[in-house]
């Protein structure tokens, strides 16, 4: 006879929901930060719209859908949030264009997508066999002609070229995956 009662189940989930909450919160905490420092002129602004994000984020943790990605959810908030900020801040002479803003929104997002790329290259690089990642290393060197390095492995030009095709179709294919399954592109 271990059944708790009706309150502390409750309890135990609402503990269980601001753990998840605060995990995935802290997780991509830094993120956000990153991306709003990119709009918003002051790092006192970036802390107070991280904080209002948060507050915002906790409140429809509700609405969040498990297995899609928080970080992009939580940064669509951040940017509503920065929104309110700028409107806030309207009054003050020294305000971006709207489209100055837009290009900034772009470009930090675009930042964001190209770090998740970069994190995912380096761990699908990581999975391959080493000598696989150093041919591949190697070739992507700066300065650095295919074709020499296809005579210093012994095989002909046309060999090396294929095998390097191979590598670099299946990184692209481990990446593409890890970025699916992460759920962001």
């Amino acid at each position: 006879m271990d059944e708790q009662p009706a309150d502390n189940r409750s309890t135990s989930r609402d503990d269980k929901r601001y753990e998840d909450f605060m995990r995935l919160l802290l997780e991509h905490e830094s993120r956000v930060r990153s991306f709003l420092r990119g709009l918003l002129p002051t790092w006192q602004d970036v802390e107070e719209v991280t904080q209002e994000a948060s507050l915002v984020a906790w409140r429809k943790f509700g609405e969040f859908e498990a297995g899609t990605s928080f970080g992009g959810w939580l940064l669509t908030i951040a940017r509503f949030e920065a929104l309110k900020c700028r409107r806030r801040a309207a009054r003050t002479p020294l305000v971006f264009a709207d489209d100055v803003w837009d290009l900034l929104v772009d470009e930090s997002a675009a930042e964001d997508v190209q770090q998740i790329r970069r994190r995912h290259l380096e761990g699908c690089l990581q999975k391959m066999e080493p000598d696989q990642r150093s041919v591949l290393l190697q070739v992507h060197a700066a300065g650095v002609v295919m074709r020499d390095v296809a005579l210093q492995s012994g095989r002909s030009e046309q060999a090396f070229y294929k095998v390097i095709q191979r590598l670099r179709a299946m990184l692209l294919d481990c990446v593409s995956k890890a970025i699916a399954a992460e759920g962001t592109a």
